[in-house]
């Protein structure tokens, strides 16, 4: 049964709805606007939200204004007895509604409203579950790519988007999925990158000028590949931005600097030369220590929140070994995964993907894996 709230300041009309809905309705009454709000902030799946125009305290319009604001699903319906045309745009313009109606209202007509704009929750509702459905799963595609053309990036893509998420925590950042989903498909780009300059990159061997100007386009591929995803628009375009250093010393193609550089491309940043630091040899309180040197270039919240997590996390880990068989998707990888001819097929610090786990399983089919494999467990 759809929840509905009525707001009136009129008790024997708000009561009366009441007695007339509540068997078709799970059915809330508020006298006040005020008290309305605050019912909504503590419950926030009203399928509809009906109010008198003319309240004291706050008009109907600016009340049903806020009920968007609070949540943004439900339909909103406006209850009038001042039916003129200033009163219609304001309610159009300003609340957002979905009907207008004058008091005093059938209930005939009341009902069949009522009825429409639950068809209209039902929908919308339906439109965002499959948008989100079609979000999750062309990130899914896209981050299985990236395991497939080179494990050393998946592995990078992982581990940006669990320091990715612990920064924005530290920030304060409530709504972090854009900051987690950036960094794990920032370097998407990459697919239109020959693989040997990629090895190369990630093995932390010297680029030609060539090589170097063809890595640092996969920002812009990247932008390109993701600018016609529903809902990736903002990181597609934050994701231009992360070789930008905040002061400005060095910048893309579209110049930004300081907080005028998105937040994402600001923590991309800052995560970028982080692992450069460490693929270079250096353990990670020696990569946060290199980048300190030059804290000009990066956003001193950002880097603060990175430093926090790297010196802070004393929890440590414990290895153990397991067999082939009871390697599972999200274990990390404590030494590199071989063949028993030393192929080497994952390297060390690799998290195992579902397409990663399915490859090594198919391979083991024909070649013999060096068993037993050493994972990296975290301390409790």
């Amino acid at each position: 049964m759809h929840k509905i709230l009525l707001v009136d300041d009129d008790e024997n009309i708000l009561y009366g709805y009441q007695r007339n809905l509540r068997t078709k309705f799970h059915v809330n009454v508020s006298t006040s606007a005020a008290e309305a709000l605050g019912i909504i902030s503590n419950i926030n799946d009203f399928a509809v939200v009906i109010s008198d125009y003319n309240m004291p305290g706050m008009k109907g319009v600016e009340f049903l204004s806020k009920v968007k604001e609070l949540s943004p699903d439900t339909v909103r319906i406006l209850l009038t007895g001042y039916a003129d045309v200033k009163t219609s745009i304001e309610a159009v313009n300003e609340g957002n509604i979905f009907r207008l109606l004058t008091k005093p209202c059938p209930q005939e007509m009341l009902l069949q409203t009522i009825y429409q704009a639950v068809q209209q929750y039902n929908l919308i509702n339906s439109e965002r579950e499959l948008l989100e459905k079609t979000l999750h799963g062309s990130i899914k595609v896209l981050v299985d790519i990236l395991a497939v053309i080179n494990p050393n990036l998946f592995n990078m893509a992982k581990r940006n988007r669990n320091l990715g998420k612990l920064i924005a925590a530290r920030l304060g950042i409530k709504n972090s999925w854009e900051i987690e989903v950036g960094c794990l498909i920032s370097h998407i780009g990459c697919i239109g990158i020959p693989s040997e300059i990629l090895d190369k990159k990630f093995k932390n061997q010297p680029l030609t000028k060539i090589d170097e100007n063809l890595f640092y386009s996969h920002p812009e591929i990247g932008k390109s590949l993701l600018t016609n995803i529903p809902r990736l628009e903002n990181i597609a375009e934050a994701i231009l931005y992360q070789y930008s250093d905040y002061n400005g010393s060095a910048n893309t193609k579209e110049f930004k600097v300081g907080d005028n550089i998105p937040l994402l491309g600001r923590i991309l940043k800052v995560l970028n030369d982080f692992n450069d630091a460490v693929s270079s040899g250096l353990d990670e309180l020696g990569a946060i220590s290199k980048l300190e040197k030059n804290y000009q270039i990066y956003d001193s919240e950002v880097f603060a929140a990175l430093d926090a997590e790297v010196k802070g996390a004393a929890a440590g880990y414990s290895y153990e070994y397991i067999d082939l068989r009871n390697l599972k998707s999200g274990m990390v990888l404590a030494e590199g995964l071989s063949d028993v001819n030393g192929v080497l097929l994952l390297p060390k610090g690799s998290e195992i993907s579902d397409v990663s786990l399915i490859r090594v399983l198919n391979y083991a089919k024909v070649r013999q894996i060096k068993e037993p494999i050493k994972i990296l467990e975290k301390k409790s």
